[in-house]
């Protein structure tokens, strides 16, 4: 992307929704009242090289699953916040703690919630099929829909743009 290397130049964080970013925004409910929720194993993968190059990925969600945390964990990503519905308030306290200028933060969401996240940051994006008040606000809105590898499209574009992909 020809304008990818100003934008997003300075970008040293992520900050990821999960539902309808990280899923597809649907779930399904077991017998036991259980919600399962799919996952891109392309962004699994890139989220994990996000990670081991050095980049900060934090994960603010209003939903609470245990099985979604022990995901994350999984890849790497320490910094997990769940349960949270006013996003903004949580992304401002992990920038100041972290000591983050606003212009390296990256916001990935997709619904009304993610709003004030978004505005936030220094670049803010939407999956494709985010809901169209966020795809108005956002400054990169990417080709690939939640869960199904807007993730792996956002951390890839970043890290090509700054060098940081090639040989993965």
């Amino acid at each position: 992307m020809p304008n990818d290397h100003k934008l997003l130049s300075a970008i040293t964080t992520f900050v990821f929704d999960v539902d309808g970013v990280m899923t597809n925004g649907q779930v399904l409910v077991s017998e036991n009242g259980e919600l399962l929720r799919s996952m891109n194993i392309k962004d699994g993968y890139a989220l994990k090289l996000a990670v081991q190059r050095g980049y900060r990925v934090c994960i603010i969600t209003g939903g609470r699953s245990e099985g979604v945390r022990l995901r994350f964990s999984a890849l790497g990503i320490k910094d997990y916040y769940s349960g949270v519905h006013d996003k903004a308030p949580v992304l401002d306290g992990y920038a100041e703690r972290h000591g983050l200028p606003r212009q390296e933060l990256l916001y990935v969401g997709d619904d009304l919630p993610d709003l004030p996240a978004m505005q936030a940051c220094g670049v803010s994006c939407a999956p494709a099929d985010a809901v169209e008040q966020v795809r108005s606000a956002a400054d990169l809105v990417l080709k690939q829909s939640g869960g199904q590898g807007c993730v792996r499209e956002i951390i890839e574009r970043v890290l090509r743009s700054q060098g940081k992909w090639e040989a993965a």
